[in-house]
């Protein structure tokens, strides 16, 4: 999937009550870059569960074609974990820009996820701006991604 046309993209953006303030900034500066973005929640620091927020920012991207996801809890472990239980989603814990460019080159991978209380604003901008401008390599990398969805049980 290639994330580059900002008119067709349609970006999910979810948290708990740790990424709460992060994710309000990058809902801005996404939008800023031309983006149609949904706010997922949630909509406070008053304490939620996690995994009830990347399910819901998972089951969006899933449901609609073309859409990707930025999600962040305290860490992104969990948040992601949770998003990943959605068949077709592939949430890649990113703590670098590389790993934004290999998460997108070399898994498609379709939600970012990022931790509030490891990432500086900052460097939340210059991952976005590398997921959005990186896309999937294809080739080898797509038989390995569907072998991704082939597994059940695990």
């Amino acid at each position: 999937m290639d994330y580059t046309n900002r008119q067709s993209t349609v970006v999910y953006i979810g948290s708990d009550h740790a990424g709460f303030s992060i994710k309000q900034k990058t809902v801005e500066y996404v939008r800023s870059l031309g983006y149609t973005v949904r706010d997922m929640g949630t909509d406070s620091e008053e304490s939620v569960d996690y995994p009830d927020y990347g399910v819901k920012v998972g089951r969006m991207v899933q449901e609609n074609e073309g859409a990707c996801g930025i999600i962040f809890c305290g860490t992104g472990i969990g948040i992601s974990i949770a998003a990943n239980k959605v068949p077709g989603i592939r949430a890649a814990l990113c703590t670098s820009e590389f790993h934004v460019e290999m998460a997108r080159r070399h898994n498609n991978a379709n939600i970012l996820a990022m931790g509030a209380r490891v990432s500086s604003f900052d460097n939340v901008k210059k991952m976005v701006n590398k997921w959005f401008s990186t896309s999937f390599d294809g080739g080898r990398h797509e038989k390995r991604v569907k072998k991704i969805h082939s597994l059940t049980g695990c």
